[in-house]
C-alpha cells in the first residue's frame, strides 16, 4: 500500500512540476489558463459591470480558488517532506494566492489585494527548461523571464495601489487602467504629477514603487538589451536535430555533438 501511494506521489509531482508528457503539459497549461483568468477577473471587477455580470465572475472566481487549493493541496501530498514545499517560496506564493479568498468569507475583504500575486505563481512554469515538448534555448529562457519580471512587478503593484487608493480617492484611481498608468509613470520616474494618491498607505506604496523603479527596473532593461544583442542563430545539429543556439557555440546544447562551423 505504502508503494503504491510512492508511486503516485511520484507520477503527480511529474505532472505538476514538469512538461515533458502530454499530462504535465495539460496540468500546467490549465495552471497558467487559470491564473491569467483569474488576472482578468481582477481587471474587470474593477470596472462597472452589471450584477448578473457580477455574480458570474465571483462563481468563477470561487472556481478557480477551488482548483488552486486542490492543487496545493496535492503540492503538500507529494512533497517529501511536505513542509519543504509548504515553507518554500513558491509554496508560500501559493499559500498567499488562496488564502485571501477563504479569510474573505469572514468578510475581511483587504486581503483580497492579494489576489494578484497569483501571477507569480507563472515563474515556477519557467524554472522548466522543455516547455510543450521544446528545448527552450538559455537566451529564450532568460528573455521570458526578463519581461515576465517586468510584467509581473507592474501588476503586482498596479493592484495594491489600486486597493489602496481607490476608496479614497476614486476620481484618480477609478478603474484598474488608472492605477497600471499610475504603476508605470511612478515605477519608470517619469513622474508627471496628474495622479497623486491621497491616502498614508498610498503614499507609503508610492514611495516603495519608486525604489522599485530605481532599483530594479534599469537592472531588468539592461539585461533585456544584453540578451537581444546575443539572440542565437539557426546552426542546426546533425545528431539531435535542434537549430537555435548561440552564436559562439561549439557544441549542441541538448546532446553535446560538435556543430558544424
Amino acid at each position: 500500500m505504502e508503494l503504491e501511494q510512492d508511486t503516485w506521489r511520484k507520477r503527480l509531482r511529474g505532472y505538476l512540476d514538469t512538461t515533458d508528457t502530454l499530462a504535465g503539459r495539460v496540468v500546467n497549461g490549465a495552471i497558467v489558463l487559470l491564473i491569467f483568468l483569474s488576472a482578468a477577473i481582477f481587471v474587470i471587477k474593477s470596472y462597472p459591470i452589471s450584477p448578473t455580470l457580477d455574480e458570474w465572475l465571483n462563481v468563477l472566481d470561487w472556481l478557480i480558488v477551488l482548483a488552486f487549493t486542490l492543487e496545493y493541496g496535492l503540492r503538500l501530498w507529494v512533497a517529501q517532506p511536505p513542509w519543504q514545499y509548504a515553507f518554500s517560496l513558491y509554496g508560500l506564493i501559493d499559500l498567499i494566492a488562496i488564502l485571501p479568498s477563504w479569510v474573505g468569507v469572514f468578510d475581511v475583504r483587504f486581503l483580497r489585494f492579494f489576489r494578484s500575486l497569483r501571477i507569480l505563481r507563472l515563474v515556477r512554469i519557467f524554472n522548466d527548461r522543455l516547455w510543450f515538448g521544446q528545448v527552450t534555448s538559455t537566451d529564450s529562457l532568460i528573455l521570458i523571464r526578463i519581461l515576465f519580471t517586468l510584467g509581473a512587478i507592474v501588476f503586482i503593484y498596479s493592484g495594491l495601489i489600486f486597493q489602496v487608493e481607490h476608496p479614497h480617492n476614486p476620481e484618480d484611481f477609478g478603474t484598474f487602467l488608472d492605477a497600471l498608468y499610475f504603476a508605470v509613470v511612478t515605477m519608470t520616474t517619469v513622474g508627471y504629477g496628474d495622479v497623486t494618491p491621497i491616502s498614508e498607505a498610498g503614499r507609503g506604496l508610492t514611495v516603495m514603487m519608486i525604489l522599485t523603479g530605481i532599483a530594479l527596473i534599469p537592472t531588468q532593461v539592461s539585461s533585456l538589451i544584453r540578451q537581444l544583442g546575443q539572440v542565437g542563430q539557426h546552426r542546426p545539429c546533425l545528431t539531435c536535430g535542434l537549430t537555435l543556439h548561440d552564436r559562439d557555440a561549439q557544441f549542441c546544447k541538448r546532446c553535446g555533438t560538435l556543430l558544424e562551423p
